[in-house]
């Protein structure tokens, strides 16, 4: 007789939405064509794929409620459009299609993949993941995508590869990049046993729909056990190499947006606790986790890190 383990994100089956509900609402998403919030109008071609993509595996336990989608997709940070939370009017006109990413540096198969392409060589499911800013806010949002050990998979890194790093698309409909005080492009970065980890997620889609601009569409990480700035946002590259890179944030201020950037309730920004977090929506201050909650699946991966600064 087999015996089911499950991992302790999973929820169990009786939890999961009943199939006739998510059908019927992946029907009138394809019908509309996906109008995200605003208004702006997302490929129906490109919005029905994303949704028959999605499979039944059941979705990542969060522990608290979902953040209602007109708060997580109205609250934002992308510097590229400008430093204000409410960006995502402006961001309305950075198109999404066509999409390429190039995959470069030390791996076997290096390839520039179309990513309607690539999304038919991965397998794509729904994960709930908490989400916890650096600035104290936190929110808790249903992505849709693929495991980024999947990607490694496809482009097989050589051994002697280190790190990946991300880099976010410059678009002429990114006002923000007129700011001469930063070091464009925006480059984040994991070391390649964090990025093979179950956890690392490619996200392409957010409530059953293509991910919206202001939130990194049409592809960005989630990292849920990181402060939200290690999630690069629109991603056009990445690079398998040897060496550390030097990240945007940690490049502005090393002393304030660290490399590693792990959630520690007891280890404070230098300008404000971390303790607690704010949920948007209800703006309830609830304790800070370790890890963001998630240590039982990360915390092995800086066993041999605590040299480091691992938290700031």
């Amino acid at each position: 007789m087999p015996i089911l383990r499950r991992r302790g994100w999973e929820i169990p089956e009786s939890q999961v939405t009943a199939e006739s509900l998510m059908l019927n609402r992946r029907g009138v998403l394809a019908g509309a064509g996906a109008l995200s919030i605003g208004g702006a109008l997302v490929a129906p071609r490109a919005a029905r794929a994303q949704a028959a993509a999605l499979t039944r595996n059941p979705t990542f336990e969060a522990g608290r409620d979902l953040t209602e989608e007109k708060f997580s997709t109205t609250y934002n940070n992308f510097y590229e459009f400008n430093d204000s939370k409410n960006l995502w009017k402006e961001a309305q006109a950075f198109k999404q299609r066509p999409w390429a990413l190039k995959v470069d540096g030390m791996v076997k198969q290096p390839r520039t993949f179309d990513l309607d392409d690539l999304l038919k060589q991965v397998q794509q499911e729904e994960r709930i993941y908490r989400h916890r800013c650096v600035e104290t806010w936190a929110m808790t949002v249903p992505w849709s995508g693929f495991a980024l050990s999947q990607l490694l998979a496809l482009v097989e890194p050589l051994g002697s590869a280190k790190y990946v790093m991300f880099e976010t698309a410059q678009d002429k409909s990114m006002h923000g990049l007129n700011a001469p005080f930063y070091p464009w492009p925006y480059i984040e970065g994991l070391a390649i046993d964090e990025a093979a980890n179950d956890l690392a997620f490619m996200v392409t889609g957010m409530y059953g729909k293509p991910v919206p601009p202001q939130n990194g569409g049409p592809l960005r990480i989630a990292l849920p056990w990181k402060y939200g700035f290690k999630s690069a946002k629109s991603i056009v590259k990445m690079t398998f190499t040897d060496k550390r890179p030097s990240t945007f944030w940690e490049a502005i201020q090393s002393s304030e947006y660290g490399f590693w950037a792990n959630v520690n309730p007891e280890v404070a920004h230098p300008r404000w606790s971390q303790a607690h977090e704010r949920l948007l929506g209800s703006d309830e201050r609830v304790p800070t986790k370790l890890f963001n909650g998630y240590a039982a699946f990360v915390a092995g991966l800086y066993t041999d890190r605590k040299s480091e600064k691992l938290f700031m």
